[in-house]
């Protein structure tokens, strides 16, 4: 079962989401709060951390955004998934910049949500097609700053890892493609983590592309 925080001020959408993800058996909803203040407070007291948080963005004292940041910087183990109204580039590559995880419209089909928060607790990270050109774009941008990273830091082993990491394959896939063991893909994963300086999964993946280390499927 996945544990899941939600953050919205907007009550009604609110007791919607939580009883629609209340109500598959695959999900469970810890608790919930109406600002970003408010979750960060429930984080702090909270005996069982969730696994995964989706939180709205415009919020009253603490919005979204701001929440994200603070949530990143003291638990940057939790996955963070985006929720908003808005479905811009700019919020998005705002959001995915700051370490979200993954982002969702409010007027997603339930299957999406479903799916985005499944993606994010497996793997860590969920990008589908919009989000993935939107980090490809960025990188073309010649005000984006890229990594100095040098290259020749990561093996080649690294960047099939690294490369299947990007494709959205899990461990175990990742093992059975190259076949290695999982012990082994987890060990070039946090190597990866290191040499990138990434706190997560989707901070490599998005840096990844971004630098153009790996090459995207199209």
């Amino acid at each position: 079962m996945i544990n899941i925080a939600l953050a919205d001020d907007e009550s009604l959408f609110l007791e919607t989401l939580s009883f629609m993800l209340d109500r598959s058996p695959e999900f469970n909803v810890l608790f919930t709060a109406t600002n970003g203040q408010e979750m960060l407070d429930q984080l702090a007291d909270c005996a069982f951390m969730p696994d995964v948080i989706v939180t709205d963005l415009k919020m009253p004292v603490l919005n979204g955004v701001e929440a994200t940041k603070k949530i990143r910087a003291k638990y940057p183990e939790l996955k963070i998934i985006a929720l908003s109204s808005y479905d811009t580039d700019v919020f998005i590559s705002n959001m995915l910049g700051i370490g979200a995880a993954s982002y969702l419209v409010k007027n997603a089909k339930a299957e999406e949500v479903y799916t985005t928060i499944r993606q994010v607790y497996e793997k860590g990270f969920y990008y589908n097609d919009k989000l993935l050109r939107i980090l490809h774009e960025n990188s073309q941008n010649q005000n984006f700053k890229k990594s100095a990273l040098d290259r020749k830091m990561i093996s080649e082993r690294e960047k099939e890892v690294l490369q299947l990491i990007c494709q959205q394959f899990t461990t175990r896939e990742i093992a059975d493609e190259l076949i290695l063991s999982t012990r082994t893909v987890d060990r070039h994963r946090d190597s990866l983590l290191a040499k990138t300086d990434s706190r997560n999964v989707a901070g490599l993946v998005a840096f990844a592309i971004q630098n153009s280390i790996v090459e995207l499927k199209k």
